[in-house]
């Protein structure tokens, strides 16, 4: 039986989880502002920008605690690390925007058909604050990009930015023409975007879940090239699944010629590891069986 190991990276690893959290700390205090400014100006597109980085907030914070534990070893609970809880972490944050998104538009819907006045000199200071928060967060986060984590914050950050923006330029515009329909076109507008990523991001998050083949992974290609190599007679009971959409992982029982020795069994490991990796599968465990010999569990 084979086993392919895992391999991590450390550096810069201490840096990482530095430019993480203070970027965590920053969206999660102006999250807080943004709430109680949507409530003092009256703007439900400012409301939807923090649903939007609430979520955001919650994806860094959950990132932040990942990225700490990005290194930490298997044990006997769990066995594969703690790469799985990033799945949990994404569909804990699907929840949260879909219910925030829904309840948005629930609010600025009603408020196109009526349109409320609002604050337009407290969305303006509210929005200028939103693009200096968020630039600088996404500047921070951009000193260093090694950690794919990172890029996905910086990505989330560089959103919100642009989000800010439209809010600044929807206030610039109402202040000088009495439109306030435009506050809940921008909220509406934000809220669709928000709950068209959240049901995009579940739809891959779900295959990762239910523990679907990878569709990076061309399963038909692998069987073919396993199948050809000298010694091989069959292999049965394939599984190839994700812990995280990154990390690939494949057992397989594999039927072998009966006269082998043990250096052509070594052989036949080194190819199959050769064979897996250059289909992005990083850890491969094999059953070997004599040809004749009786399997219990084949299908």
């Amino acid at each position: 039986m084979k086993h392919q190991g895992h391999h991590h990276s450390h550096g810069q690893h201490q840096d990482n989880t530095s430019n993480i959290g203070w970027a965590f700390a920053l969206n999660l205090f102006f999250t807080i502002i943004e709430f109680i400014g949507g409530a003092l100006t009256n703007s439900v597109a400012i409301l939807s920008d923090a649903i939007h980085d609430l979520g955001d907030t919650i994806a860094i914070g959950l990132g932040y605690f990942f990225e700490r534990y990005s290194n930490k070893k298997e044990n006997p609970t769990y066995t594969y690390g703690y790469r799985r809880y990033s799945t949990l972490s994404a569909i804990i944050n699907v929840i949260v925007l879909t219910t925030g998104s829904i309840i948005m538009l629930s609010k600025s819907i009603p408020r196109i058909i009526e349109p409320e006045e609002v604050d337009v000199k407290g969305m303006i200071f509210f929005g200028i604050l939103g693009v200096i928060i968020n630039g600088s967060a996404v500047f921070k986060l951009m000193k260093n990009k090694n950690s794919a984590n990172q890029r996905v914050m910086m990505l989330h950050l560089l959103e919100d930015t642009l989000g800010w923006v439209a809010v600044l330029i929807g206030a610039i515009v109402m202040y000088f023409i009495n439109l306030p329909i435009i506050d809940p076109i921008l909220s509406t507008c934000i809220a669709v975007y928000i709950l068209y990523n959240a049901v995009k991001n579940l739809f891959s998050i779900l295959p990762i879940f239910l523990q679907a083949a990878p569709a990076n992974v061309d399963q038909k290609k692998i069987v073919k090239q396993i199948r050809s190599l000298q010694g091989v007679k069959d292999l049965h009971d394939l599984h190839i699944w994700s812990l995280d959409g990154e990390f690939n992982i494949m057992s397989l029982h594999l039927v072998i010629d009966k006269d082998l020795d043990k250096n052509q069994v070594a052989s036949i490991k080194k190819d199959i590891r050769r064979i897996t990796s250059e289909d992005q599968i990083h850890h491969v465990t094999i059953e070997f069986e004599w040809e004749n010999e009786i399997c219990d569990i084949a299908h």
